[in-house]
C-alpha cells in the first residue's frame, strides 16, 4: 500500500479498500451527524456490511477505471475521504468529492488531498475537466473548490433532493490547461 503525505502534519492520503471496512465504519460513526448534515453516504453506510459493501464498490470502480476513493488521515486516524464519483477517460471528465468528520476540520486536509487526487486525475489519467458539485449551502466544501482554483459553472436550482428538503447544487470546474497554468504561477512564485 502507499501513502501520499500531504504536508508536514503527517497527515496522509491513501486508498480506502473493503478490508478496512470497519476503520471506515467507524470514521462514519464518530463522524455521522456532522457528515450526514451534507452528505447522505451516512445513510448508506450504517453497518458493517453497507461500509464492506461501499467499499467495494469503489473497489470495482478503480479496477474499472471509472472512479477512485482515498482516505485522508491524520495522526494515524482515518477522519476524511476524497473520491472521484465519476471518472471517465474517454470523454476526459471526472466528478470529485469529499467529506470530513469534526475531527479533520480546519487543517486544510481536504483542500490538500482534492488536490492531490485532482493532479492526479489531470497530469495521469489525462483528464481535461474535473467538476465539483456541491450543494449552494455548503460553504466549506465551495471553499475548497474555490481554492482549487475551480470555476462556479452554474447552479442547478432545486436538483437534489436531501431529508424532504430540495437543495440547489452549484457545479464548479476547473479544466486542464487552467490546472497546469495555475501550478506553473505557484511553482514560479514558491
Amino acid at each position: 500500500m502507499y501513502a501520499i503525505p500531504l504536508g508536514d502534519d503527517g497527515a496522509e492520503l491513501r486508498p480506502l479498500e473493503p478490508w478496512q471496512a470497519e476503520e471506515f465504519l467507524a470514521h462514519m460513526d464518530r463522524g455521522r451527524e456532522f457528515i450526514g448534515a451534507r452528505n447522505g453516504l451516512p445513510d448508506v453506510v450504517t453497518d458493517l456490511e453497507s461500509s464492506r459493501a461501499f467499499l467495494r464498490t469503489y473497489a470495482e470502480k478503480a479496477a474499472a477505471d471509472t472512479g477512485r476513493i482515498h482516505g485522508i488521515w491524520s495522526d494515524g486516524t482515518l477522519v476524511g475521504a476524497v473520491i472521484l464519483r465519476t471518472l471517465d477517460t474517454r470523454a476526459g471528465k471526472a466528478e470529485a468529492g469529499c467529506w470530513l468528520e469534526p475531527a479533520g476540520v480546519g487543517k486544510g486536509l481536504v483542500t490538500r488531498a482534492a488536490r492531490a487526487l485532482v493532479d492526479w486525475a489531470i497530469e495521469v489519467r489525462g483528464i481535461h475537466r474535473v467538476e465539483w458539485v456541491v450543494a449552494s449551502g455548503n460553504e466549506p466544501s465551495i471553499a475548497v473548490a474555490r481554492r482549487l482554483g475551480m470555476a462556479r459553472d452554474g447552479v442547478l436550482r432545486e436538483d437534489y433532493s436531501y431529508r424532504g428538503k430540495r437543495h440547489d447544487m452549484e457545479v464548479w470546474s476547473v479544466l486542464a490547461p487552467e490546472w497546469r497554468a495555475a501550478k506553473s504561477a505557484a511553482a514560479a512564485e514558491g
